[in-house]
């Protein structure tokens, strides 16, 4: 009986091991700890190191905050929060007093670092608020979730214009954007899980009615089944970017990303993927995406960079095109590969690399209410 029993314990606690072993491996993101040692300085702040200023974004922030919250990286979170609070908001963002953050901060002309455009960029502020309602849930800590609020209240006051023949939409940032009977709107800032995830925390708010519009203005500005950068609302309807024109590229790009991680479940997630076809037939093609597209007239130019694999990951997973998933999978190891093995990627890279890798693996996903179910809930 004591040989059978200790055989016994003595499985189990190989099999615990063995399980712990498999969650340890689950729930550990090599790619993130890269990103952290490679672009984030100890003290919260992403570095962009491909540009002369060496700057510092909000977006970058935003974008951290949620990778450190899919890590379940607590004391990187807090440091990432804290440095947007003190460089980008003067010390003004707490739940009574918060000053939308400034977009742009690296070293000015005068050789000083400090705040190059006090502008804000309203995708960044979205998913600030979306990444503290989501912490105060999943961390059980309420004062992420009064922040989020005073965050969330402030982007409805200055960022969100209710636009005649369709309601509100968002402006890319509080200046800049409406010239006339112009309003310039950028399609890759309506992450539609963002969406619905700041919907269900404020369901007074004009989040879902905003969902709505986006979903509206990608299907109006993808004739052909390509998202553009930047697109303008006039005269109660969607028009070409006055200052861009109809070119998709480096911000569209983002656009298939976001749909590709929107829940299956969500009654906008089919038609926003079916809108976005031409990116799937390109690829198809050419086995490749093009970098550059009008959207008018669905020319192509160029081969997209390596991040562009990152963000399609999720969109050929959702479409169920194992071809596409099959190559965009390739690509994202060369993306997240150490240093040493190639060309040491640069901020937008591995940014794209772990939205598209994180969710491809099964790191995250979004439910359909749009809330951040992270692995570590179950497997770690």
């Amino acid at each position: 009986m004591r040989v059978s029993t200790a055989k016994f314990f003595a499985g189990a606690c190989m099999a615990a091991s063995a399980a712990s072993a498999h969650a340890a491996q689950q729930c550990d993101w090599p790619a993130y700890r890269l990103f952290v040692e490679r672009v984030v300085q100890a003290d919260g702040r992403v570095v962009d190191h491909s540009t002369d200023a060496q700057q510092t974004t909000s977006e970058g922030e935003s974008y951290a905050m949620f990778f450190a919250l899919v890590a379940n990286d607590r004391a990187s979170f807090d440091r990432l929060l804290n440095w947007t609070r003190t460089n980008l908001s003067a010390n003004q963002f707490d739940a009574n007093n918060l000053r939308l953050p400034a977009w742009q901060w690296g070293k000015k002309q005068d050789g000083s670092f400090g705040v190059m455009d006090p502008n804000s960029a309203s995708d960044s502020d979205l998913w600030i608020a979306y990444d503290l309602f989501q912490a105060g849930r999943l961390w059980k800590e309420p004062a992420y979730t009064k922040l989020a609020y005073a965050l969330a209240t402030q982007i409805v006051k200055q960022e969100i214009v209710d636009l005649p023949g369709l309601g509100p939409m968002l402006l890319p940032g509080p200046q800049g954007f409406r010239i006339g009977d112009v309003t310039r709107l950028n399609p890759s800032y309506l992450p539609l899980p963002v969406l619905r995830g700041l919907a269900h925390e404020m369901p007074d708010g004009p989040w879902a009615k905003l969902a709505q519009n986006a979903a509206k203005m990608i299907r109006v500005t993808a004739p052909r089944g390509y998202a553009p950068d930047w697109a303008a609302y006039q005269n109660g309807q969607f028009v070409v970017d006055p200052k861009n024109g109809d070119i998709g590229s480096y911000d569209a790009i983002r656009v298939y990303l976001w749909a590709g991680m929107a829940s299956a479940s969500d009654p906008l997630a089919r038609a926003w993927l079916d809108a976005l076809g031409g990116m799937r037939q390109s690829v198809a093609q050419t086995g490749f995406p093009p970098e550059k597209v009008s959207t008018i007239s669905g020319a192509a130019s160029g081969e997209g960079p390596l991040s562009y694999w990152g963000a399609l990951a999720p969109y050929f997973k959702a479409l169920n095109d194992e071809r596409g998933l099959g190559l965009a999978r390739t690509h994202l190891e060369a993306l997240v590969a150490p240093p040493g093995a190639g060309r040491e990627p640069v901020y937008y890279d591995r940014v794209l690399g772990l939205f598209g890798g994180g969710f491809v693996d099964g790191r995250y996903r979004f439910d359909e209410n749009g809330r951040l179910v992270p692995n570590w809930r179950s497997a770690c």
